[in-house]
Parts: structure tokens; sequence; C-alpha cells
């Protein structure tokens, strides 16, 4: 017999970590390209690079709630703090992803 709410749970955690991967690599390839075009000095280029490490901030305390939702998902019972736990890994990861949208805009306007 399967238990769907475990592997329902297993699935979002695969994801959660998926898309961390994803937006790690790319907020690192943001703050390489705004290094390497010299735009960091300039007002936008330090505003954007604010940005940037406040996503990886971000990125970082996700990183905690992803450990922290791996081992809920170990112990039975711990539907409500999962549950918790991944609304605010997917609050976080929106923000991120905004921040990382608007650093995006702003390199691709300066090549």
């Amino acid at each position: 017999m399967i238990d769907l709410a475990a592997a329902r749970g297993d699935r979002r955690l695969r994801d959660a970590q998926s898309r961390l991967r994803t937006m790690v690599d790319g907020n690192r390839r943001a703050l390489s390209r705004l290094f390497q075009s010299g735009l960091i000095f300039t007002r936008q280029g330090a505003r954007l690079g604010r940005e940037l490490l406040l996503a990886h901030q971000h990125l970082v305390r996700v990183g905690d709630l992803v450990a922290r939702l791996g081992e809920a998902a170990g112990r039975s019972g711990r539907d409500g703090e999962a549950d918790a736990l991944f609304g605010q890994v997917q609050l976080l990861l929106a923000r991120t992803a905004e921040l990382s949208a608007r650093s995006d805009g702003l390199l691709a306007r300066e090549r």
C-alpha cells in the first residue's frame, strides 16, 4: 500500500530542492555578470548588488527551511509543521524570483 501523503511530501521536497538549486545558480550568475560588466560601480549596479545579496540571504534561509522540511518528512504526524515550512519556502522563493527578475532586466539592458 502506498502512502499518498508521504509521496506528495517527498515530491514537494524534491521540487523545492530543485528550485533552490536553480535559483542559487541563477543568482550566482547574475552577481558574476554584475561584477564582470563593471556595472557594480554605478548607482543602479550598487542597488542591484544589494538586491542580489538580499536574494542570496533569502536562498540561504530557504536552504535551512528545506533541510527542516526533510527532517519533518521523516517524522510522522508533523503535517502541519511541514505545511507551514513549505509555505515559508514558497514565499521566500517568490520574493527571490522577483528580485532576480529585476536583475535580469537591468543586466539585459546594459549589454
